[in-house]
């Protein structure tokens, strides 16, 4: 491909999306790649309650992030589906290779996201969405009044755990271990809510059910010993929140972008990273809050910093 696009946005994602809109609008010439669907992790999310201006009722992660992509289409922002192998950063023109092709842009915004580290139990993947979810902001509300549990032990695991007390009647958390990794300060309030409760030395091994979760096998790592969690019969299901961290989809770019020690990319307020003409957007980057709209504001300030920048070529 001999095209140099002013852009490429690398990822289809809320974030990538709105840079893709916000970049086609200024009259940019803009490339979005993405490998599997449009959307990342919200395009698995059954129901959205918090995005600004959503539909109230029956917004869904598909629905909203097919909006999206329309809105990027609709102001010319090309799409391919490729997954990149390899990236030249520096210089001028930056190049986005492939198995089948090979693509070059002055500016790139790296949208790839994060992706939640998984629980490892059989059945898994097919209850995401369905009773098991990774992100307590998202998904609490869905279990008000319901029974939940919690993998995990570390900080996240501990303070996810005690928000989704707000909506729960109780909250479990199940760690392989037999104490908190969790700050001590965590801890003390951990022990001191009555509707946390804590399930030591265990390991979900299995989940299930009838369409949604009904069920679920732990095993304690010490007896060997499994036992099977049912759902309360007048609720007829549970929730488990997994949040043994997440990895962030950043393995192109090691040893060229400046990464924190779990591989997120350093950006400033404007997104730029150590590279001229390298942006990163969304969940890939080090922040505090990861979620669809925080994702749709770094895509387009990352989106007007390149436009703003073009000046420099012309």
């Amino acid at each position: 491909m001999d095209k140099i696009y002013d852009v490429i946005v690398l990822g289809a994602g809320p974030a990538g999306l709105a840079a893709g809109l916000y970049a086609g609008r200024s009259r940019l010439s803009v490339l979005i790649l993405e490998k599997g669907q449009d959307g990342g992790q919200i395009a698995i999310t059954d129901e959205i309650e918090n995005y600004p201006g959503q539909i109230v009722e029956g917004e869904s992660g598909p629905s909203l992030i097919a909006r999206m992509t329309e809105q990027a289409a609709k102001f010319g922002a090309e799409r391919v589906s490729d997954t990149i192998t390899e990236v030249s950063l520096e210089g001028d023109v930056k190049v986005l290779k492939s198995s089948k092709a090979e693509y070059k842009a002055r500016h790139v915004i790296l949208a790839t996201g994060a992706h939640a580290r998984p629980i490892g139990c059989k059945g898994e993947a097919e209850f995401t969405g369905k009773g098991v979810s990774y992100c307590a902001t998202c998904d609490a509300n869905f279990f008000e009044d319901f029974e939940v549990y919690v993998v995990g032990g570390g900080d996240s695991a501990v303070e996810e755990a005690m928000y989704l007390t707000k909506f729960a009647r109780k909250v479990t958390i199940i760690h392989r271990r037999d104490e908190l990794r969790a700050a001590k300060s965590i801890q003390e309030k951990a022990f001191k809510n009555p509707k946390l409760h804590f399930m030591w030395d265990t390991v979900v091994e299995e989940v299930g059910g009838d369409d949604i979760l009904q069920w679920m096998k732990v095993k304690n790592v010490k007896t060997g010993e499994v036992t099977t969690v049912e759902a309360d019969e007048e609720d007829g299901m549970f929730g488990v929140f997994g949040f043994i961290g997440t990895v962030p989809n950043t393995k192109p770019f090691e040893g060229i972008i400046d990464m924190d020690e779990r591989g997120y990319i350093k950006t400033d307020a404007d997104m730029h990273t150590n590279i001229p003409g390298v942006y990163a957007a969304g969940d890939v980057r080090v922040k505090s809050l990861r979620q669809v709209v925080t994702a749709a504001a770094d895509g387009a300030i990352a989106a007007v910093q390149v436009e703003r920048s073009m000046s420099d070529y012309f």
